[in-house]
């Protein structure tokens, strides 16, 4: 088991995840954060430290997409071990549906 992140840190990119990670398995994308599946080692703390509740287990329902993206885009973005500013306008864009049709970037972010 590994956890994802999913959808609802589109937008959002709160990072209080980043801070809590023993292992540093998250990178950063332009507007959204993902999970190495191979280097997290399953230990939870990160789900309930995510205010858009966008950390799940892999082994729900319907993630394989997001096993996927979050395998793809941690080999392609930068890695992210420091807690830094969420966007001016995450919490209005929180409860927004269908992110990643309207939003998503496969663009880097900036990293540590």
């Amino acid at each position: 088991m590994t956890y994802v992140v999913t959808d609802a840190c589109i937008r959002c990119k709160y990072m209080d995840c980043v801070e809590v990670c023993p292992v540093d398995c998250f990178y950063e994308g332009k507007n959204m954060l993902v999970i190495n599946p191979s280097e997290c080692i399953d230990c939870g703390v990160c789900e309930p430290e995510c205010p858009a509740e966008a950390i799940l287990p892999d082994t729900e329902n319907g993630l394989e997409k997001w096993l996927e993206l979050n395998t793809k885009y941690s080999a392609e973005w930068p890695n992210i071990t420091v807690k830094g500013e969420a966007p001016a306008d995450a919490d209005a864009m929180k409860d927004v549906e269908d992110k990643f049709e309207k939003f998503f970037s496969a663009e880097p972010g900036t990293g540590d």
